[in-house]
């Protein structure tokens, strides 16, 4: 018999395990103040100085504890942030909390008391929308300089007028810090923008009390590209498609486009066959086997600069990767091949040497696993470095809205695969995988056992294509021409990115383009948990921490 006590069910959850909405308001009771229908959940308006109490309650006796996204958008006549809830147990139970505030005066409390992801999520809304969070630890501008006037996703920003970014003059970068030690040695160091540890264009702002890291402050930002502004001046039908490739560029194209499609093909009540969605599948699985094998590949040169064993090895065999995706989709890096309602076209003829191909890599790959687990996991120096090294307890990557392999490295065991299935992967034998180790070595081994499920995945998906009859290998459903929702339909929606949860928020007015494009990056929410990590490291160990997230510049930025 089991000493644990039982745990208690959360608010407002039925016998079933269907959330009753009716009890969370009765919960949440007079800061409800309206309720909206959104596709993938209710949402409920609170007043803009009830935040912090409304989430916490929420959190602590309703069971949402992973804030996935926060929204901010602007309308004529207010401005509103939509705070997107689920929980990490089962995230199709979701609730919206959205706070309405006046154009005039766009201010709403903070909720990085609540969770410590709202800290960038917030940031951004203000940088790029313009609602100030009163009480926010940290209200710069996260995106832009600071000198940037207007807010480029509100309405009343003028973009014709110049931007002017005067050369400021160097003051101490730690005199305003309040977790350095007074009495200490400290030495700020700048790492980055333009280094290959950083992964990208990434600056890290680093104070070190002696050799240990006191302090760090990651500055995004040097890699955006209005990705959101961007889609929403796009159609949903044709022009959006070809942007999702260019956010996690790292072979990731058809995971990034699967996001969009899932949210837009809800929004629109699409429906896609079943075969195109085991080519989806398929395909995707192609995708994280090509992403993690670059996080591997870099991760090892990270650590030991180790380039020509490891990092050679994951490149030869994600060129194997790229020349089948490359079959498929006619490309190697913008695949551009997912379509609403289905996929461009069907596979590549003759059907049966591409299966041959796919099957020899798939014959090779438990013995290149192998190579990998004795180059790498079995290397003792490679031990040395990441074991015990940037600890993410699970409670903070909860917090902090980490997910995949980052969340699943801390014993998360959170997968939108698994727990809000779309795709096939609902009809296929595959398994979860999560580490307990919450150190840069559980990462990596999570990245080596999740390829192997891939595999896994990727041979049940040839065997049916292989069986499908020739005359139901439909590979698009009947889509309109021209998409054009009802208007005020809102939606949220994700799938298991390579990096995790990539999702997709799509508000309507009734024409062929979105009012507002939200994109949640996997990439700017695992890299909030850096400073967790790398605190009283040393630099080598911050290194491998950040190595360790695996992160893509170009969509944490967008």
């Amino acid at each position: 018999m089991s000493l644990e006590q039982p745990r208690q069910p959360d608010a407002g959850v039925t016998p079933e395990g269907d959330l009753d909405y009716d009890e969370l308001a009765d919960l949440l009771g007079e800061r409800v103040l309206d309720r909206e229908e959104h596709i993938n959940a209710e949402g409920f308006v609170v007043r803009p100085d009830e935040v912090e109490d409304t989430l916490s309650t929420l959190k602590q006796e309703a069971g949402f504890d992973h804030l996935s996204c926060v929204t901010a958008q602007d309308y004529q006549d207010r401005y509103e942030s939509i705070y997107h809830l689920k929980k990490y147990d089962d995230p199709t139970q979701e609730l919206s909390v959205v706070v309405p505030t006046t154009r005039d005066d766009p201010t709403s409390e903070s909720a990085a008391g609540v969770f410590d992801t709202a800290d960038w999520q917030e940031r951004e809304a203000f940088d790029l929308v313009g609602v100030d969070y009163e009480g926010h630890p940290d209200p710069r501008r996260i995106l832009l300089p600071e000198t940037w006037q207007g807010h480029p996703l509100s309405q009343d920003y003028n973009q014709d007028k110049p931007q002017i970014v005067p050369l400021r003059e160097h003051a101490n970068p730690t005199e305003e810090r309040t977790n350095v030690p007074q009495e200490s040695d400290t030495m700020f160091i700048n790492i980055g923008p333009h280094h290959p540890a950083t992964h990208g264009v990434l600056h890290i702002k680093t104070t070190l009390d002696g050799e240990q890291v006191a302090d760090i402050d990651p500055d995004v930002g040097y890699l955006h590209r209005c990705e959101e502004q961007m889609c929403q001046q796009s159609t949903y039908r044709h022009q959006i498609m070809p942007y999702p490739d260019r956010w996690d560029y790292i072979s990731a194209g058809i995971l990034n486009e699967w996001a969009y499609a899932r949210a837009a093909e809800d929004m629109a009540d699409l429906a896609v066959p079943e075969y195109a969605q085991v080519i989806r599948t398929m395909s995707a699985e192609m995708c994280r086997i090509a992403a993690h094998l670059l996080a591997v590949g870099t991760f090892a040169l990270d650590i030991y600069g180790d380039f020509t064993a490891i990092f050679m090895y994951a490149i030869r065999d994600r060129e194997v990767i790229q020349n089948l995706l490359e079959d498929l989709t006619g490309q190697r890096l913008m695949f551009n091949y997912l379509r609403l309602g289905g996929v461009a076209w069907d596979l590549p003829e003759p059907r049966e040497e591409y299966f041959e191909s796919v099957r020899d890599f798939l014959d090779e790959w438990p013995s290149r696993l192998e190579e990998y687990h004795n180059l790498l996991t079995s290397n003792e120096l490679f031990q040395m470095r990441v074991v015990d090294t940037g600890i993410l307890p699970p409670e903070e990557a909860k917090s902090y809205g980490a997910t995949g392999p980052v969340a699943r490295g801390s014993g998360v065991d959170y997968d939108l695969r698994r727990d809000d299935p779309y795709g096939y992967y609902d009809q296929l034998d595959w398994d979860v995988v999560t580490d307990e180790g919450c150190d840069n070595f559980a990462r990596a081994s999570v990245r080596l056992q999740e390829m192997e499920e891939s595999a896994r995945i990727i041979e049940q998906c040839v065997d049916l294509l292989e069986d499908w009859p020739e005359d139901e290998r439909d590979i698009q459903s009947n889509v309109p021409r021209t998409l054009k929702p009802e208007p005020d339909t809102e939606i949220y929606r994700a799938v298991e990115g390579a990096k995790g949860e990539l999702g997709i928020y799509m508000r309507s007015d009734g024409t062929d383009k979105p009012a507002r494009f939200k994109i949640r990056s996997p990439c700017f929410c695992n890299l909030q948990t850096l400073p967790v990590m790398a605190e009283g490291e040393y630099i080598p160990d911050m290194i491998a921490a950040l190595g360790s997230l695996d992160i893509v510049l170009g969509e944490v930025d967008r």
